[in-house]
């Protein structure tokens, strides 16, 4: 009778502590080569629009959810879709992204809410050394190949936060056609695997 009671005491002690014990996420890694993120600039006669290349990345992954990820960004890879050299070395020189002195941006998650595919993701944007929060709606899946895929089709991003001024009608008044937008758009598109 009391191995019986022993037992069970050890068994409720056993099923106590599995409850409180939390999974590990597990880490993929994002494949640079199969990821994704486009841009798009505006300004008052037009606009822009081309690509950067991710340098690394990281998705923290709890069960079949994206908890978690840590991006980063070569913004020295920023090109124009069509191909200006010129628009090219304006967005790296110093008054745009300062690409010599900044040659990386990061992007660090801190939160998913959501349930499902569809989610909003919180966490730190940082461009040339100036950190703001950001949210976005994203869809994100962990895949039967052992894959996890992330898809964010509108990132609204306020240059400005980041000390880029240049052209914004915030800062200059008379400027008139030459304005460029405050906001930029990203588009991500991620793949990562074990």
């Amino acid at each position: 009778m009391k191995l019986k009671i022993s037992s069970i005491f050890l068994l409720v002690a056993v099923v106590s502590l599995s409850a409180f014990t939390t999974i590990k996420p597990v880490t993929y890694t994002v494949d640079v080569a199969k990821s994704t993120i486009t841009w798009i600039g505006k300004k008052v006669t037009g606009s822009h629009n081309g690509t950067v290349a991710l340098q690394s990345g990281t998705l923290a992954v709890n069960g079949k959810s994206v908890t978690g990820g840590t991006f980063v960004i070569d913004m020295t890879s920023i090109k124009d879709a069509d191909g200006s050299a010129k628009l090219e070395g304006h967005l790296k020189a110093d008054d745009f992204f300062g690409t010599t002195k900044f040659p990386t941006s990061t992007f660090v998650i801190t939160k998913v809410a959501g349930s499902g595919a569809n989610v909003t993701v919180t966490g730190n944007l940082t461009i040339k050394g100036i950190t703001k929060p950001l949210n976005f709606p994203a869809t994100v899946s962990v895949n039967a190949d052992g894959t996890a895929s992330a898809l964010a089709g509108k990132i609204i991003v306020d240059r400005t936060k980041y000390d880029i001024k240049y052209g914004s009608k915030s800062f200059f008044d008379s400027i008139g056609d030459k304005a460029i937008d405050d906001n930029f758009e990203l588009s991500v598109k991620l793949v990562a695997k074990k």
